[in-house]
């Protein structure tokens, strides 16, 4: 059966670039008897369950699917006290540094020799459930590791805009690290897994509704999830930490900042003055003075934020360009000639990439920045010059 609910309003940002299909998923989300309030993000467009680019919240209940398969995508800069020119200087041992440091794809582990130490390998949650104890030894084993798709790590040039918006560093630019994964095999498994449990437990829903099935924080399933995905977020942040201190350590530099966050997470926040469950899928943390990056493309400018906590957003913004093609459209509109043109002309180097990742495959990042004026305060930019994706590297 269907649920006849008439569906919330909600707010958007950004409206001319987001596609109709995309407003019919996110008034789904908002028919759901738990939704409390929601809202749409400048970069959104069509995912599985919530748009991505979607903010849900809801009462006492948590939705794997308006979280997403790679629980806990996050963000990680790393700036250094160094001029950014030395790039150029010395390009062999930049781009060494990222390949000999990073391993990417869809399930790809390390070797037992290559693998890292952390002490979130240590974290008692992993003992809380059959499934996180299962999938202990894969989290070793993809510690420190990235996706495939939109994952990167790139060096590039950070633009502080701002004085005093950064402890300890003046404006200027700087040399930085920039990376963009999630938590992996972990979280697609928890994810899976949770969401076919939600599924099985809501049979009213329609097949409109269905990946948005639920998970009452008041029973185990819930809470399981709920310890599940906190401790995805910390192997998440822990696998930016080894992506990070390894490759600075490879050319020899000690940080002087670093900025991250997540962006497929859920958070207890209060909304209307009761505590809710604020869903972010594809959507950066932009409470008042709250720090957040929100990437371009592998061609285009970044941006370090400042958030503005505005309520009709649920403290909300972001988490970059978004796609205005899909990747099978990209895929047969966007040629190898065109992509690279696109990045020698922006002085990019690409190592790896799919051409479903093209820039010319995502919405202009400062036309997403301008509409979003009211959610965050622009205070760095960041641009891209070495960049490590998923693929086979080509010299």
């Amino acid at each position: 059966m269907s649920i006849d609910f008439s569906a919330l309003p909600y707010p958007v940002w950004g409206v001319d670039h987001i596609e109709e299909d995309t407003f019919k998923q996110m008034t789904n989300a908002m028919q759901l008897p738990v939704a409390v309030a929601g809202a749409l993000m400048p970069d959104a467009h069509i995912g599985y369950g919530l748009p991505i680019g979607g903010v849900l919240a809801t009462d006492n209940v948590v939705i794997p699917y308006a979280i997403g398969v790679d629980i806990a995508c996050r963000m990680r800069l790393t700036v250094f006290p160094e001029k950014p020119y030395i790039i150029g200087q010395k390009p062999a041992q930049f781009k060494k540094a990222i390949l000999e440091n990073t391993l990417f794809g869809a399930g790809k582990e390390f070797n037992p020799k290559q693998r890292a130490d952390h002490e979130v390998l240590d974290d008692r949650d992993w003992k809380a459930t059959w499934l996180l104890r299962s999938l202990q030894d894969k989290a070793h084993a993809q510690l420190g590791t990235s996706g495939s798709g939109n994952h990167f790590v790139e060096w590039g040039i950070f633009e502080l805009l701002e004085e005093d918006a950064l402890s300890g560093l003046k404006p200027g630019v700087y040399l930085s690290l920039l990376s963009h994964s999630g938590s992996r095999g972990v979280g697609a498994t928890i994810a899976e897994h949770y969401s076919a449990l939600a599924k099985e437990i809501h049979p009213e829903l329609d097949k409109t509704l269905l990946n948005l099935a639920w998970l009452s924080l008041d029973d185990n399933s819930g809470q399981e999830y709920w310890t599940s995905m906190e401790l995805a977020g910390r192997f998440a942040a822990a696998t930016h930490e080894v992506i990070h201190k390894r490759i600075a350590k490879a050319v020899g530099l000690k940080p002087a900042l670093v900025i991250e966050n997540h962006h497929n997470f859920a958070w207890k926040e209060v909304v209307n003055g009761q505590e809710m469950i604020v869903h972010r899928k594809g959507a950066t943390p932009a409470g008042d003075g709250v720090l957040g990056i929100i990437p371009g493309s592998m061609g285009d400018a970044g941006y370090v934020v400042r958030g503005k906590g505005n309520p009709l957003s649920l403290n909300s913004a972001s988490h970059g360009a978004g796609r205005i093609f899909s990747r099978k459209k990209a895929l047969e509109t966007i040629t190898k000639t065109l992509r690279n043109r696109y990045l020698k002309e922006r002085d990019v180097t690409l190592m790896g990439g799919q051409l479903d990742e093209s820039p010319q495959a995502y919405k202009p990042i400062d036309e997403v920045m301008k509409a979003q004026v009211d959610l965050v305060e622009i205070i760095g930019k960041f641009m891209p010059r070495i960049v490590r994706m998923d693929g086979k590297v080509e010299f």
